[in-house]
């Protein structure tokens, strides 16, 4: 069963990319998504990260809460 984490404090810089490559030691990634102001196109400090595991994606929020990602600690957590 998927898991969606919601990923909080992102730097303005961090990309989907480097969101989905912090996060794809933890296992197969589904989707990772960092949201954007629609009008601006900037990051809106926040995102997503949907693991195929569920089990992937709790050792994710356990390893990666309160860690740094692109010189900003970040938060994580399940997404609700």
């Amino acid at each position: 069963m998927a898991k969606k984490l919601f990923v909080g404090g992102l730097s303005w810089n961090t990309t989907d990319d480097a969101l989905r490559q912090a996060f794809e030691r933890f296992g197969q990634i589904d989707e990772a998504k960092v949201i954007v102001d629609r009008d601006t196109g900037r990051s809106r400090g926040f995102g997503f990260v949907t693991f195929a595991d569920d089990a992937a994606g709790t050792n994710a929020v356990n390893e990666m809460n309160d860690t740094e990602l692109d010189g900003r600690s970040i938060r994580v957590s399940e997404a609700h």
